[in-house]
């Protein structure tokens, strides 16, 4: 699938992070296992960091339990 820089320039816009940035993880979302909660929380924690966003650990756990039971979208710009 290839994202193009429209999407990258409004999650920037939106987050402050970088095209980079988002490849990066990306890449470690690719590498890691995509079920795997602590794989799934060194992202959250990552991103959170990226964008000085606080998630609470019961914020975490729902997405985390949102994203090993595929209820995520399949489509980026609905989620922009």
């Amino acid at each position: 699938m290839e994202i193009n820089d429209n999407v990258f320039n409004k999650i920037e816009k939106k987050t402050n992070v970088s095209k980079e940035n988002i490849i990066n993880i990306a890449s470690k979302l690719n590498e890691g296992n995509m079920k795997d909660p602590n794989t799934l929380s060194d992202i959250i924690h990552e991103l959170a960091n990226l964008t000085g966003k606080n998630v609470s650990k019961e914020k975490e756990d729902k997405i985390i339990e949102l994203i090993v039971n595929d209820k995520v979208p399949k489509n980026i710009d609905n989620m922009i």
